[in-house]
């Protein structure tokens, strides 16, 4: 556990997103063919472009998962001031699926960092019943834990996160 735990803590997702949790579900997200998303790896603006493909493991097939996705690097890492940015919000996804069998309540907005280094975050959460998750009134200012809260999501059970910069820009974090 915490082997899979670290990179959420040293990435500062746990902290800034979500508290420490107990990961219990897989989740794998897939940009394109073939770029996996690893957390703190980098990904660029155009490879994800396009909503991913999110697999959910687990050994619970009636289980239904909310997955989010959010930057809370928004709009600029050193003035984070709409910390979260949401990106996605797919809910009722059967365990062991993927997100294509899930109900999108907030389409995908591909990532388009403008200022530094911003952190995109997957985070999974199991759901008590289907049809319980509501939309969040905005995208700006989200935030993962009222969320979770409002909707009795609990505790996450699985996150992901990669970092990504506009395409043109220097390779420092500000």
């Amino acid at each position: 556990m915490t082997r899979m735990i670290e990179p959420l803590t040293v990435g500062r997702v746990i902290g800034d997103v979500v508290d420490v949790f107990s990961p219990s579900v897989k989740l794998e997200v897939v940009y394109g063919s073939n770029k996996q998303v690893y957390n703190g790896h980098e990904l660029m603006p155009a490879v994800v472009s396009s909503k991913p493909k999110v697999e959910i493991g687990g050994d619970d097939m009636r289980a239904s998962y909310t997955l989010i996705m959010t930057d809370p690097d928004a709009p600029s890492p050193s003035d984070p001031r709409l910390r979260e940015h949401l990106h996605w919000v797919v809910t009722d996804i059967p365990g062991t699926t993927n997100s294509s069998f899930g109900r999108e309540i907030i389409s995908y907005e591909a990532p388009k960092p403008v200022i530094g280094i911003h952190r995109y975050v997957f985070v999974l959460f199991k759901q008590k019943a289907r049809d319980t998750v509501r939309p969040p009134q905005s995208r700006d200012c989200f935030n993962s834990r009222v969320f979770a809260d409002q909707n009795s999501l609990g505790l996450p059970v699985a996150a992901v996160f990669f970092n990504c910069q506009r395409e043109t820009a220097c390779r420092s974090r500000r």
